[in-house]
């Protein structure tokens, strides 16, 4: 008799036929360009008006997809009300980047640069530190399977394009995926308002090692079980005598000083 798979490892394959099976619709016009061109996105479903249709009509060529056209007055796409849609709307399958250890490594020419967040729940910060991450080189953004913002038409149209080409990964369980990146190789460092250390000296703790940023949710910040599995906690200095940033501007800053050493 096969011996037992342990109940993570269940789990995860569970998660990952069910995220197989889910569909995102994805709105506005420079997000369903994106993913229209992206040969990695299993595109389903087009919804255009025609004035969307001209603007997207290399990319829907080079989709060979066959567009649905819609009057813009009753546009059928099932999106939220209120959903700034540009008059196109396409139907996709999630992108499966693959492993941690597969996709955080990049491709071997640069160092190693990931950002790994912890409970980060609203799509406008996380489309907003997919750009920064693709700008800054990022090899990987990475946040958990529950209790984090999922791949859905806000995320992406904030995103505006990033989110397919930087990779975004879910994992089950965030303090064992930075301990898989440590045997990795990578210097954890977790933000944190409070800490001592700045992060200019941080980064210069990690030398020439791969860095994985560690960024928690606004308000409750990291968990503690993610503290503890920091190699050191730190915070971005500031000027007055009170100092705050949002999570999505945090994750530029301390991106833009690990690209040039702080």
């Amino acid at each position: 008799m096969p011996a037992r798979k342990p109940t993570w490892v269940i789990e995860k394959e569970r998660a990952r036929r069910a995220a197989a099976a889910q569909t995102v619709w994805l709105f506005g016009l420079h997000a369903v360009r994106d993913a229209l061109m992206n040969p990695a996105r299993e595109k389903l479903r087009l919804v255009v008006t025609k004035n969307a249709a001209d603007k997207l009509a290399d990319a829907i060529t080079t989709s060979g997809m066959d567009p649905e056209m819609a009057d813009p007055r009753k546009f059928p796409a099932p999106l939220d009300p209120g959903s700034v849609h540009q008059g196109a709307a396409l139907e996709v399958k999630a992108l499966d980047w693959g492993p941690v250890a597969q996709v955080a490594p990049g491709d071997g020419t640069t160092r190693p640069l990931v950002l790994c967040l912890d409970r980060v729940t609203d799509p406008h910060n996380v489309g907003a530190i997919l750009r920064s991450a693709e700008v800054f080189g990022a090899t990987a953004v990475i946040a958990t399977a529950r209790h984090a913002a999922p791949e859905t038409g806000a995320l992406a149209k904030t995103a505006s394009g990033a989110l397919e080409r930087q990779p975004y990964l879910r994992v089950n369980n965030l303090a064992r995926t930075m301990e898989e990146l440590r045997d990795m190789g990578f210097f954890l460092i977790g933000l944190d308002g409070e800490a001592e250390t700045e992060i200019a000296p941080a980064l210069a703790r990690a030398g020439d090692r791969p860095v994985a940023l560690v960024l928690g949710a606004e308000g409750p910040g990291l968990r503690e079980k993610t503290r503890e599995t920091c190699d050191v906690l730190a915070r971005i200095p500031y000027a007055r005598a009170f100092g705050s940033l949002n999570v999505s501007n945090a994750a530029a800053v301390s991106l833009f000083a690990a690209q040039t050493g702080g």
